[in-house]
C-alpha cells in the first residue's frame, strides 16, 4: 500500500514539474492618460522647423545639413517666462482671397513666447523661406496649444503677460489653385497683459 501511495505522489509531482502552475496575465503599470492632455510624442513638431507654403514643397529633399542652423537654445531666456496666467487670446484661422474665406477647420494652434530662439525661426523660416534643423525639443515645455472648431474659430485661456507668435495651419488643395493639398503655415506675433480677452485672427491672403 505503501509503494501505491508512493508511486501516485510521485505521478502527481511530475506532472506538475511539466506543465507549470498557468496564471493568467496580469497587466504592466500602464501611465494614466486624459483625453485632453498633451504630450511630445502627440506634437509634431516640424510645425516649428519651416514654413510649409508651395516654395518650400520645393526643398522637401534637401538634408539635415543643408538646413539652416538654429541658435543654441537660451534657456535662460526662457527660464525668465511666466508660466501662468489669465489673459484669453481669441479669433479666427483662415486663408483670405478676393472671393471668399478657406476655413482652418479642427487645426491646431500654438502660441510660441517671443525670445531670441523664435525671432530667429519667425525671421528666417516664416518670412525668409529657409528650411531650419529641428527645433529643440525643450522648446515644447514653453507652447501653449489648442484647435479649431469647425468653422475655424480658436481660443487660448490661461494665458502668461507676454508677447508670442500664433501659429496655425490651413489645409488647401483645388480651391487655393493648388493640384494637391498642400499645409498654408500662418503665423503673427501678438501681445497680452494680465486678464486681457483680446481678438487677433490668423490669416493670410492665398499665395
Amino acid at each position: 500500500m505503501f509503494k501505491i501511495m508512493t508511486a501516485l505522489t510521485m505521478t502527481v509531482m511530475s506532472m506538475s514539474l511539466f506543465t507549470g502552475c498557468v496564471q493568467p496575465d496580469v497587466p504592466l503599470h500602464t501611465k494614466h492618460t486624459t483625453w485632453n492632455q498633451t504630450n511630445e510624442n502627440d506634437v509634431d513638431m516640424s510645425d516649428l522647423d519651416g514654413n510649409l507654403t508651395e516654395s518650400e514643397m520645393l526643398m522637401t529633399e534637401d538634408g539635415e545639413q543643408n538646413k539652416m542652423e538654429r541658435i543654441s537654445f537660451p534657456a535662460s531666456e526662457y527660464y525668465r517666462l511666466a508660466r501662468t496666467g489669465k489673459g484669453t487670446v481669441k479669433g479666427k484661422i483662415y486663408l483670405d482671397d478676393t472671393y471668399k474665406h478657406i476655413l482652418g477647420a479642427n487645426t491646431r494652434l500654438y502660441l510660441n513666447p517671443v525670445t531670441s530662439y523664435s525671432e530667429q525661426w519667425y525671421d528666417e523660416s516664416y518670412l525668409g523661406g529657409h528650411k531650419m534643423q529641428k527645433a529643440d525639443s525643450r522648446l515644447f515645455n514653453y507652447l501653449k496649444f489648442t484647435a479649431s472648431d469647425k468653422s475655424g474659430n480658436f481660443a487660448f485661456y490661461g494665458v502668461p503677460s507676454g508677447s508670442y507668435y500664433l501659429i496655425g495651419t490651413v489645409k488647401c488643395g483645388q480651391e487655393c489653385g493648388y493640384a494637391g493639398e498642400k499645409s498654408i503655415r500662418i503665423a503673427r506675433k501678438v501681445t497680452i497683459q494680465g486678464s486681457q480677452i483680446i481678438e487677433r485672427d490668423l490669416t493670410r491672403m492665398i499665395d
